[in-house]
């Protein structure tokens, strides 16, 4: 087991969550570290990593069965999205970067600090630039890659401004760190309800 191994037994006890769904496959299992959290309705499976700060939200599944997936410090990850990419390549998020609630990512990098706006596809090696805001409902199409620092709009998704001086810069350069409070509150608030 890798130091960054936070074994289920010992996260329920410290308070930072319920048991979640952690799956080995062909000898590769996730690796989450003790400060990230990770919601217990999300599921893991393979070749995972989620660093320090970082959150996984109800529903997601990160499924890095014939691929490797890394979610970098400070990322969070909203409910219903889903993490995969193609056989033998990798997928890096992050660190601060956001993927929005039912976003399918099967790309090769978000880049730091980035924000993948809700209901957003990500396609086979396409790269998106730190700090960059892809917005709600676009399709990234294979191999395109977002520059840094631009919004991104539509399907197929092109950069339509610099995020400079927009609204959407305060969205990109603040996100991170309210989901890493919320995460905190879920962490030690929410308690599962027995029913008889």
């Amino acid at each position: 087991m890798d130091s960054r191994t936070f074994p289920d037994s010992e996260r329920a006890a410290a308070g930072r969550m319920c048991p979640v769904n952690l799956f080995e496959l062909d000898g590769k299992r996730p690796s989450v570290h003790p400060e990230a959290w990770v919601a217990p309705t999300a599921t893991l499976i393979g070749d995972v990593v989620v660093e320090k700060d970082a959150s996984i939200w109800y529903g997601v599944v990160v499924r890095a069965d014939v691929c490797s997936i890394v979610v970098r410090e400070g990322t969070n990850v909203q409910d219903n999205s889903v993490l995969h990419a193609a056989p033998g390549e990798h997928l890096s998020i992050g660190p601060n970067a956001t993927i929005g609630h039912g976003c399918v990512v099967h790309c090769a990098e978000v880049g730091e600090q980035a924000l993948v706006g809700n209901g957003s596809t990500l396609l086979d090696g396409a790269r998106i630039g730190g700090g960059t805001l892809v917005a709600a409902g676009s399709v990234v199409t294979p191999g395109t890659q977002v520059p840094a620092g631009v919004v991104a709009a539509g399907v197929p998704c092109k950069v339509v401004k610099p995020i400079e001086g927009t609204s959407s810069q305060q969205w990109v350069e603040h996100n991170a760190a309210g989901y890493q409070e919320l995460a905190r509150h879920h962490a030690t608030g929410a308690k599962r309800i027995e029913t008889s």
